[in-house]
This record gives C-alpha cells, structure tokens and sequence, in this order.
C-alpha cells in the first residue's frame, strides 16, 4: 500500500510502517499517482482528496488494462478532524490501543 499526501501526512503515514509520499500541490500528487501507477508493485494506492479528489480519473489512460492499483480518494487530517474534538480522540485511541489513559 501505498498513501499520497502533504508532506506532514505522508510523514507519519511512513512512521505506521506504510510508503508515503508527500505533494504540496496537486499537480505533484498526479505526477507521483503516475509514477506509483507505471511502477506497479502497489494493490492499493490511497490518495489525499484534497489534493486530488479523483484519482482514478486523474490516471484514467494508464489504468487502461490493468485491474491494480485500487485508487481510492481519502480525507485529509485537516478534513477529517474539521470539528471533531482531536485530543480526545486521541486520547480513546490510545487508551485502546494501550489499555491506559495518558494524557496528552
């Protein structure tokens, strides 16, 4: 698996053990999709939809073809904790994985 997003995301996407790639712009996420894509050796590719929201289309003329990567569009960190109370769910996640409460 494979995860495209800024910088700072794809960062901590390689810390969790994946490979993370990081685009400032979105004409960087499509030249790096491309790349991924002609490459091969990825079932799954997931990209930022901030910086493209459609990735499939993005590379429609080089998935002609071929069944893998699976491209699917994620929600950004900023996006995904728009509103949300992110220390507390940090907090939970934590004390999931751990069994122990520690506060941040």
């Amino acid at each position: 698996m494979a995860v495209i997003a800024d910088p700072e995301t794809a960062q901590g996407f390689r810390l969790a053990g994946l490979e993370g790639y990081g685009a400032s712009s979105a004409e960087e996420a499509q030249s790096l999709l491309e790349t991924l894509v002609e490459r091969g050796g990825y079932a799954l590719v997931a990209v930022d939809e901030a910086l493209l929201s459609d990735p499939e289309r993005a590379v429609e003329r080089l998935m002609r073809g071929r069944d893998l990567p699976v491209l699917l569009p994620i929600a950004g960190l900023k996006e995904a904790f728009q509103g949300h109370d992110v220390e507390g769910y940090m907090r939970e996640l934590v004390r999931k994985t751990i069994g122990f409460d520690i506060k941040l």
